[in-house]
């Protein structure tokens, strides 16, 4: 199996044991985990944007001439997704069958963070470890979220620490499969394009979903665990994050001019 498609399926299946880890929390001392999901979810935020303006859209930017347009589509394309479900599927109180409507919410966006591994993999390997770092975050936070919906359904513990964990642990590996193997057959083009709309989907995901607690938090709280996310993508970025060498699915790592100099 190629490296490409290794990490982020490897990735994949750690963000559904971090999710796993939130609904083992939240089972066990789910009042205390529910109260500090906002706050993994701000860090997140914070974290996922600063690596994505400071290293994953410039690099995208330098890979493609077409780049700035593919993130404007990109977040555009996140925040129309966004509402489009919201639209068709709106969510009311009451009614263990009304829970699975912002489960299937938080499903596609599961799903959506694997296409985002495999995405970012092929593209470059430190941005692939960035911006799964930065989700796999998120994904406690997540498993809280889907726990405390079914709950408030009527849904035992057991059923819906189930229920939560394939909703959203199950669907992030089963994106980085999926996407991973249709990533093989891309050209270089087409990997650049997609990295730049994935640029693009990281933003809205960041200043969209993940800041909605700060809405909620106490301003102290909320700010401080933004900064944290922050503080993380900054050690992280200085680490030595280096792609496998012997992978021969990474369309150059850096895409060539004519003359053979790096270009990115």
């Amino acid at each position: 199996m190629p490296f490409s498609l290794q990490a982020p399926i490897l990735f994949g299946l750690l963000a559904a044991l971090v999710t796993s880890m939130g609904l083992l929390a939240v089972a066990l001392r789910s009042e205390w985990t529910a109260r500090q999901s906002g706050l993994f979810s701000l860090a997140a935020g914070g974290m996922l944007i600063s690596l994505t303006l400071l290293h994953i859209a410039p690099e995208a930017i330098r890979m493609s001439n077409g780049a700035p347009m593919f993130v404007l589509g990109g977040f555009f394309g996140g925040l129309m997704l966004s509402s489009g479900i919201a639209m068709l599927f709106p969510e009311k109180a009451g009614g263990r069958a009304l829970a699975f409507t912002p489960l299937l919410a938080i499903g596609l966006h599961s799903f959506l963070d694997g296409v985002i591994y495999s995405v970012t993999f092929a593209a470059s390997f430190e941005a692939g470890v960035y911006a799964s770092t930065s989700l796999i975050i998120h994904e406690f936070a997540e498993g809280v979220i889907s726990f405390a919906i079914l709950t408030r359904h009527g849904f035992r513990i057991r059923e819906a620490v189930l229920w939560a964990f394939l909703a959203a642990g199950a669907t992030t590996p089963l994106g980085a499969i999926v996407s991973g193997v249709f990533m093989q057959g891309l050209g270089a083009d087409a990997v650049s394009a997609l990295y730049a709309v994935s640029a693009g989907l990281l933003i809205y995901v960041a200043t969209g979903p993940l800041m909605q607690p700060l809405k909620d938090e106490p301003p102290f709280r909320g700010i401080l665990a933004l900064g944290c996310g922050v503080a993380i993508a900054l050690v992280l970025m200085l680490m030595p994050i280096h792609g496998h060498e012997g992978d021969t699915h990474d369309h150059d790592h850096s895409l060539r001019d004519p003359s053979g100099i790096h270009t990115h």
